[in-house]
């Protein structure tokens, strides 16, 4: 059975005589369970599951040589490249890992894997959005939507990573002129969460909304918010010669890496078909692996064109991004 520890109530102990693998994730150990005992079943390794809400480098830095985290589960290209950044990783290759994870959802040297996508899209009205309204990111700055949209803070990570891939795609000026485009639009503040925003569609305060696809899923398990996520559907943007907005979820593994044969073993499962699958539909998430299991709700939301822009263009763009959102003042 999988053990979740609670940092704020125990630390993992490095035990190498052992046959297991410890996981810093800063994903609940819910989400992670189901996946990590179907590969203890298979293998007989136990996963030791640390859940770290945050300051997840500082502990690795501060830990060392001695940590006893064998590997590193986040979402996000800019934590993942934050913790790339700290120095605190170390390069894994295998074929299996590479065969799996396509080139602009892998570090270039191994540092880290991406496991699962979500899509970064709009939540438009069911009423008063019309089928094929909203094509494209770059559309959002069109001012025929001028009140109409709602989406959390621009300096919230989300939102950093889409403007990234507008950085990547179009330049630093073009992708400022985006961001003013977009605050224009606004038909409030930016507050709350995606969820939030869906609400306030529903509410008939605006008429789309960006959000991730994943709480799609989420708010229709919920018998308050089920209500919201039906007055919505799901429309996935692209950019001008470019696909939908990806970001992952990813591991890494870490420099101290006690039991490096088990988690190198738990990384490959994890891009197994039969992982993915389980994986993926917990989180309401998308596969990485070509041909896995996409859910049957993921599914029922359509098909698109994922953006082939390399993950760590984006998260290199970050600071242009976050500079951008301020200069625009986004959030004031």
């Amino acid at each position: 059975m999988t053990r979740a520890l609670l940092l704020a109530t125990a630390a993992l102990v490095a035990t190498p005589a052992l046959a297991e693998v410890n996981v810093y994730t800063t994903r609940q150990a819910f989400l992670i369970e189901p996946v990590t005992e179907a590969f203890t079943e298979k293998t007989g390794i136990e996963v030791n599951l640390a859940y770290i809400d945050s300051g997840i480098v500082e502990r690795l830095r501060a830990e060392g040589s001695r940590s006893p985290a064998d590997l590193v589960m986040t979402v996000d290209i800019a934590n993942l490249n934050q913790i790339v950044e700290a120095d605190v990783l170390q390069p894994v290759e295998s074929e299996v890992l590479a065969a799996a994870v396509p080139a602009n959802l892998r570090h270039p040297d191994g540092l880290w894997f991406a496991l699962t996508q979500r899509a970064r899209v709009v939540f438009a009205s069911k009423e008063r959005v019309a089928d094929g309204e909203v094509t494209t990111y770059e559309d959002l700055a069109d001012p025929r939507w001028q009140g109409r949209i709602c989406t959390r803070a621009g300096t919230h990570d989300y939102n950093l990573a889409l403007l990234s891939a507008m950085v990547v795609h179009h330049g630093e000026a073009a992708a400022k002129d985006w961001a003013a485009g977009l605050k224009a639009n606004l038909a409030r503040k930016p507050e709350g969460n995606d969820r939030a925003q869906v609400r306030a569609v529903w509410a008939g305060e605006c008429d789309i909304a960006l959000g991730n696809t994943y709480y799609m899923g989420a708010m229709l398990a919920d018998d308050e918010q089920r209500e919201w996520a039906q007055s919505v559907r799901i429309v996935y943007p692209e950019f001008e010669n470019g696909g939908t907005h990806m970001n992952v979820s990813g591991i890494a593994m870490t420099g101290a890496a006690p039991h490096r044969d088990e988690a190198l073993q738990l990384m490959e499962y994890l891009v197994s078909p039969e992982a993915q699958a389980i994986y993926a539909e917990i989180n309401h998430e998308f596969p990485v692996l070509e041909g896995a299991k996409w859910s049957d709700l993921v599914a029922s939301w359509g098909t698109f064109t994922p953006d082939p822009v390399d993950l760590t263009e984006v998260a290199r763009a970050r600071p242009t991004a976050l500079r951008i959102m301020e200069e625009v003042d986004f959030d004031g």
